[in-house]
């Protein structure tokens, strides 16, 4: 069985996208069509900006989901998915080449979920850390003692959990994890707590988005971050994309969940890097994974 998956934020590059603007007619229309629906030139910072220029969370967003679903687009009668997924921002990226969104509907969500984070994020000073090297558990129950808001936000792959929450809460919980074994402990370059309580504001201006926004059934079933299950009900699928903005992504038990049901099965990566084919290769080394190209 085929698997489609699609990266998040951190995955972006200066030049990323352009390859596909100068190889292909379609490609070109589509990056040209995102301009308008955005209102400035978001390829040209893709192609040519600096990674300052593209790590704003404004920035980021779209950039990445526009280099996944053109990608996708182009792939056109090869693109033929069993299942899909996308961790976190990669979701959006997902339905829309699962045809549960279209292309417009799909950059405009991005766009008003990238707004309405890099707000939550300004109104709130807060980071990320990645932890390495612990088990699950005993970064839960750390994270649940510590004080101020921290907790699990990305579960990546066995030993790799990601915690997020307020600077002063992270720094006090990444000195008891390192204390309890922790091989790293790492604070991560980003804007603010994803997938943290401290993103409500943003999780309620993204629920008057999608609840605006047309979905269909997709064309097969999306593995969501919320449940790590398989959806196919459009409204299920709107209130899990809601959900996720505060609630940790379940990358480990989806990457279980795929692989158990797919039983043989081929991971193909669709968008910039390699960080989720690498993340399988963790849960088991003898699947085979590769990047999608046109």
């Amino acid at each position: 069985m085929k698997a489609y998956v699609f990266p998040g934020q951190g995955a972006q590059f200066s030049g990323m996208g352009l390859d596909l603007y100068q190889s292909s007619s379609k490609a070109k229309e589509k990056f040209q069509q995102a301009n308008d629906i955005l209102g400035f030139s978001i390829s040209e910072i893709m192609f040519t900006g600096s990674a300052e220029d593209l790590k704003q969370t404004k920035v980021t967003q779209p950039a990445i989901f526009l280099h996944s679903v053109i990608l996708a687009s182009c792939l056109e009668n090869d693109f033929q998915p069993d299942m899909v997924a996308g961790h976190s921002l990669g979701e959006i990226s997902a339905l829309v080449a699962s045809k549960c969104l279209n292309f417009e509907d799909g950059l405009k969500l991005v766009h008003a979920r990238a707004t309405a984070m890099q707000k939550a994020c300004e109104a709130n000073p807060s980071t990320m850390a990645a932890i390495l090297g612990l088990d699950d558990n005993l970064v839960e129950e750390i994270c649940a003692e510590t004080e101020g808001v921290v907790v699990a936000a990305n579960y990546n792959c066995p030993g790799q959990l990601v915690i997020s929450g307020e600077i002063s809460a992270i720094d006090h919980a990444c000195e008891k994890l390192t204390a309890a074994g922790a091989r790293r402990a790492l604070k991560l370059p980003v804007g603010g707590a994803f997938h943290s309580p401290l993103m409500e504001p943003a999780k309620l201006e993204l629920k008057e988005a999608i609840d605006q926004t047309n979905f269909n059934s997709p064309i097969c079933a999306i593995y969501q971050n919320v449940n790590a299950k398989a959806v196919t009900n459009p409204e299920e699928i709107k209130d899990n994309l809601i959900a996720q903005l505060t609630a940790p992504v379940r990358w480990t038990q989806t990457m279980q969940n795929m692989i158990s049901k797919a039983g043989e099965i081929e991971v193909i990566e669709v968008g910039p890097g390699k960080v989720l084919q690498g993340l399988f290769k963790k849960v088991d080394r003898s699947i085979s994974t590769s990047s999608a190209s046109i």
